[in-house]
């Protein structure tokens, strides 16, 4: 296929470096979209030397022992900004200063949004209602202050001083103790007179900083606490922040549905271009293949007849060469047929559809297919045609010596790979091979992914989802 393009390139790479690269792909793009497998401080980790080694715990440590800063200054503008423009309403000089104080808030749960999210790993989604696209004003104050939204952003911002006075408390609490017993020996030191710390009916009495060492044990066990505690208030912060400054369960609903629609319309787009695509290659084949021998046929036995009675040797050649050539449109047509829909894969399945195929593939062809039971019917066409694609291209431009090919059920996925140890190289153009089956795949909410870097070996992997 033309839409390959490869380079030749020293060899080194293997298939499990492939697929590392693969795999680190994919968990690059979910968290570059802000998806579930990102690290926050719900899914970070808990053991004591993962919270120690984790950037998630300091991040919320500086935070919880900042924000109390951030929650008093709001809480000051806000309650004097609101006497302020509710007292001056009578004379209307209060609404301006209100609409300001509205915006102002505003501003401020964005950027706590982003507080929230650069401390805890936490992205809370923009919950506004799109703004008018009008330059007036004063329409886009009037949407801002009928927003849901801007409301549960000023409860937010009052209630911040409280939560972060009561988190900077503990934190102040919990966090000094811990130096304090860690650095003993050194307080000892410079103080020289020695250091006592009790715990309730218990003390002990360190008069050099030898003597304050198990004191500085006593530190560890501090600072696995605080690590811990300050873990709990930085989930506790955040979710509170995802339920006042994040969308609504109806929102968020509205969004899921949204971007779903979005993905079957560009998925509907998509496989009819598939379709249209399909139907101009068999429009060709049939146009450039079996029409012009039919053709070439028919002129033969018109000639061959009118040659029939004056020379029946020759009349007899033409009718062989009519005769090779109708065996040779049959042969083309049932290519073309088997390009449409293969008969062995309604028979038989894919396993020995698949198999076929390796059997003509030029290189070796290593098959694995390992399903419990048929996928539908469209799944199985779709894989069919994906590991054809594949080989052909092997046979083109890959100058393999080898290749695979896996099917096997993931849960509700079928997941069909296509390895070879070829030159690499291959990428996937507009209006391509390849390109045509990411759009067969994206008509039943599959996804096709090519790995093939300079050098090799070529991964070619579709997921393929059994239900819709």
């Amino acid at each position: 296929m033309s839409e390959l393009s490869r380079k030749a390139g020293g060899g080194g790479a293997t298939a499990a470096g492939a697929a590392a690269r693969w795999a680190a792909a994919r968990w690059a793009t979910m968290l570059n979209a802000g998806g579930d497998a990102a690290s926050t401080v719900a899914n970070g980790p808990w053991t004591p030397l993962g919270l120690l080694k984790s950037s998630l715990t300091w991040r919320s440590a500086i935070y919880l022992a900042a924000a109390l800063a951030f929650g008093l200054g709001w809480f000051v503008v806000l309650v004097v900004g609101l006497a302020l423009s509710v007292s001056l309403l009578i004379i209307w000089v209060g609404l301006p200063m209100l609409a300001l104080l509205m915006v102002a808030w505003r501003f401020g749960a964005v950027l706590e949004r982003q507080l929230v999210r650069a401390a805890f790993g936490v992205k809370i989604p923009s919950p506004y209602r799109p703004l008018p696209e009008v330059r007036n004003p004063l329409v886009k104050l009037k949407s801002m202050a009928a927003d849901p939204a801007t409301w549960k952003d000023l409860v937010y911002l009052l209630a911040l001083f409280p939560i972060t006075l009561l988190e900077f408390v503990v934190s102040a609490a919990i966090w000094a103790g811990t130096v304090m017993l860690l650095f003993m020996p050194v307080i000892v030191a410079v103080d020289g007179s020695g250091a006592e710390v009790s715990a309730g009916f218990v003390s002990y009495w360190a008069g050099n900083p030898i003597e304050a060492l198990p004191i500085s044990v006593l530190g560890l066990f501090g600072l696995v606490v605080a690590m811990y505690v300050t873990r709990v208030m930085a989930i506790g912060h955040s979710a509170f922040a995802g339920l006042m400054l994040g969308p609504s369960p109806a929102q968020k609903e509205n969004v899921e549905l949204r971007r779903r629609t979005e993905h079957l319309r560009a998925s509907r787009a998509r496989g009819v271009d598939a379709a249209e695509f399909e139907r101009r290659r068999i429009e060709r084949d049939l146009h450039d293949g079996a029409q012009q021998r039919l053709l070439a046929v028919a002129m033969d036995i018109g000639r061959a007849r009118a040659k029939l009675e004056d020379d029946p040797e020759g009349a007899r050649a033409l009718i062989e060469q009519a005769h090779a050539g109708t065996k040779e449109a049959i042969s083309e047509l049932r290519d073309l047929a088997r390009g449409i829909y293969p008969a062995i894969l309604t028979d038989r399945g894919l396993d020995p559809a698949l198999s076929g195929l390796a059997g003509r593939a030029p290189v070796p062809v290593e098959v694995d297919v390992d399903l419990p039971e048929r996928p539908p019917a469209a799944v199985e066409s779709i894989a069919y045609f994906i590991v054809a694609e594949s080989l052909a291209n092997i046979a083109k431009y890959a100058r393999a010596t080898r290749a695979s090919v896996r099917v096997v059920r993931e849960d509700r996925w079928v997941v069909v790979e296509v390895i070879d140890n070829g030159v690499g190289g291959a990428v996937a153009r507009s209006e391509g091979g390849l390109a045509g089956l990411a759009d067969r795949a994206a008509t039943i909410d599959g996804m096709l992914i090519v790995d093939s870097p300079p050098g090799g070996p070529t991964i070619i992997r579709a997921d393929l989802p059994c239900t819709w």
